[in-house]
């Protein structure tokens, strides 16, 4: 099976961007082995994450089925077996049943969001937002806040991740990581870089994905001396507006946890989209003494 068809069934199903071909091309790249595993009614990628001690894990983001069939878990499996895998984690897209899985406390995607039907004018975007998020957007205006969309000024967003990483204790992924979703994804017209700009300094930044119709906020960054000027506010609904000029019918905050990022949450929630809740990460446990000892460090850390 090409690119084309592996997209065409993972669009017709209304599949993440995470199933797409290019994610698994873009796993490839940043060093991690992958499957891609056919059955009679899905198509599901699987990427391998080494741990210490030459150990690993299977994971399979966002799938779609409608049953999990018998055939994919048996070449899941094969894999475990032949790549001597602790566990295979999965965290799907729409509630399963899943016999023989354990629901994990450790989950990779956000198992909530924020998503904002962009089927209305622009008018009826702004106003459902809460009134300060709107008050904000304009705040920036006034302060000579512009927005661009620039996909060869990554250097510029890194510069502002390294500094709100720092400052606000997130995890970020290698530099190599990002400059290589940009190689990837940007080839593939599915990202976009929008920044920020206030007395010719780049002050905000977001790294967006595009992709079924449903623009995603994946990543972002800003600059705290510029905390003032509003410019996330604006970075945000200029991303919107783009992704509506352009026929995408939802726009994807890319995650909210009140108890670990209440000001992220609190702001995505200004936008006032609807609220999303996945069911969840699942371990399927291959091996139970390494499976245990894995949770056990993971606390501890």
């Amino acid at each position: 099976m090409n690119k084309e068809q592996w997209n065409q069934f993972v669009i017709q199903n209304n599949g993440c961007f995470l199933q797409s071909w290019e994610w698994g091309e873009y796993q490839e790249a940043i060093g991690h082995k992958i499957w891609r595993i056919h059955t009679d009614d899905s198509k599901v990628l699987i990427i391998k994450h080494n741990l210490p001690y030459a150990k690993n894990y299977l994971y399979c983001p966002r799938p779609i089925f409608n049953n999990l069939p018998d055939n994919f878990l048996n070449q899941v499996r094969q894999i475990a077996k032949q790549e001597k895998s602790i566990f295979f984690k999965m965290e799907p897209e729409n509630d399963l049943k899943l016999s023989g899985f354990k629901l994990s406390k450790k989950q990779i995607q956000p198992n909530k969001t924020i998503v904002l039907d962009l089927n209305r004018s622009e008018e009826d975007l702004l106003n459902q937002m809460h009134q300060k998020t709107r008050y904000n957007i304009r705040l920036a205006e006034k302060k000579g806040v512009s927005v661009e969309q620039n996909q060869s000024n990554i250097n510029s967003f890194l510069g502002l991740l390294s500094k709100t990483t720092q400052r606000d204790k997130f995890y970020s992924h290698p530099k190599g990581h990002y400059l290589k979703m940009v190689d990837v994804l940007g080839k593939a017209n599915m990202l976009k870089i929008f920044l920020a700009k206030c007395d010719n300094r780049v002050i905000a930044g977001s790294i967006n994905i595009f992709w079924n119709k449903i623009a995603i906020y994946s990543h972002g960054a800003s600059d705290h001396s510029y905390r003032n000027s509003m410019a996330p506010h604006l970075l945000q609904w200029e991303a919107i507006k783009q992704a509506k000029a352009n026929d995408f019918q939802y726009y994807d905050f890319g995650g909210i946890n009140e108890k670990k990022w209440p000001g992220i949450t609190r702001f995505k929630k200004g936008f006032n989209g609807k609220e999303i809740r996945y069911s969840g990460a699942f371990d399927l446990i291959f091996h139970p003494i390494w499976y245990n000892a894995y949770n056990l460090i993971r606390k501890i850390l």
